[in-house]
């Protein structure tokens, strides 16, 4: 394997990152996304297809920068054209790429989807025999920019596999459950070999992290609860200080342990669904960094989410802070939030 990251070596890795931190650091998937350019009809008779960055670690980069901060995303690539492309375009979508190395007998991963909107986007995954980004080796991460990031940004996808697994750990255990460190629920069942060994995985991780962000069948892998309140308060009972819990057509809950937000769904025409929580996921990380209250940041993540519902790609459909706010300022059909302390 090549453990050279895309720019420079390590001992310059760190230099950097210590005299500038980044506001957040993500860890994670990274691959192309092949989606069709038709809709409403399967992937045995779609003749076109674009070609987009993907990966949920690398898009919440994405959308973060896109509302001007200084993100970085450590994952890893096939040493092939495919691999030259997510590099390039991380850089391009102004994520910095340092910590994008490569792997040289994998492939970079494919990822195809359909879409049937407004609610059913298969997904299909080509990562075998196995993804490199499961194999981000402990001893490769830059622990000073992990510990120094004003964000550090993880998903459960990540827990799946050695020697992913204990990097893992190892950059949770650097950087000693500092705000704000976040783990992104993000369950993929075929990622898995079971959902027991999923939530023994999530169990260990919440050891670590501060905010916990998923939908409700992530929620309920996580700690065995369906209701979306009583999965909030589980996750908080782990020792998290945030949990918010996407509920879907019911919109978001987001609880502290003194503060309860609901905010509603911003309705849009969904072309493809399955971005939509990366764009939450930067604009939450957005909101935290600003120090918003919680329903500002809430509301805002929720319509920055559903802006890239409605567009056909997910990295390059983040929206910039303008557009989101454009959207909240005719925010008509929204569903109104309640606070309660």
């Amino acid at each position: 394997m090549s453990d050279q990251p895309a720019r420079g070596n390590q001992a310059t890795q760190r230099d950097r990152a210590a005299a500038t931190p980044f506001d957040l650091v993500t860890i994670g998937r990274s691959g192309v996304d092949l989606y069709p350019l038709q809709s409403g009809v399967g992937l045995d008779t779609v003749t076109t297809f674009g070609k987009y960055l993907g990966g949920s670690a690398t898009n919440v980069a994405i959308a973060a920068a896109r509302h001007g901060h200084s993100t970085a995303v450590i994952t890893r690539t096939g040493a092939d054209p495919f691999g030259r492309f997510v590099s390039n375009e991380i850089a391009r979508l102004g994520v910095d790429n340092r910590f994008v190395s490569t792997v040289d007998e994998l492939d970079t991963p494919i990822t195809f989807c359909e879409i049937f909107p407004p609610d059913d986007f298969p997904l299909y995954f080509y990562r075998k025999p196995k993804a490199p980004d499961l194999v981000i080796n402990a001893d490769e991460l830059d622990l000073d920019a992990i510990c120094d990031a004003r964000i550090f940004w993880a998903t459960v996808t990540g827990l799946s596999e050695e020697p992913s697994r204990s990097a893992h750990h190892a950059a949770w255990h650097a950087r000693g459950r500092k705000p704000i460190t976040i783990l992104d629920l993000d369950y993929r069942p075929m990622f898995w070999d079971s959902e027991a060994s999923a939530r023994h995985e999530v169990t260990r991780a919440l050891e670590h992290v501060t905010v916990a962000v998923g939908n409700l069948q992530e929620c309920e892998i996580a700690v065995g609860e369906s209701d979306a309140f009583d999965a909030a308060d589980a996750l908080l009972e782990r020792g998290v200080e945030l949990a918010i819990v996407k509920r879907g057509p019911l919109g978001v809950l987001a609880k502290t342990r003194k503060e309860t937000v609901e905010v509603g769904t911003h309705q849009v025409e969904v072309v493809n669904g399955l971005g939509a929580g990366d764009g939450f996921g930067g604009a939450l990380c957005h909101g935290l960094l600003e120090g918003w209250p919680l329903e500002r940041t809430i509301r805002f993540a929720n319509v920055a989410g559903a802006i890239v519902a409605g567009r056909r790609e997910c990295s390059t459909a983040m929206p910039t802070t303008a557009e989101v706010d454009e959207a909240l300022t005719g925010q008509a059909s929204v569903a109104g939030s309640s606070v309660r302390d």
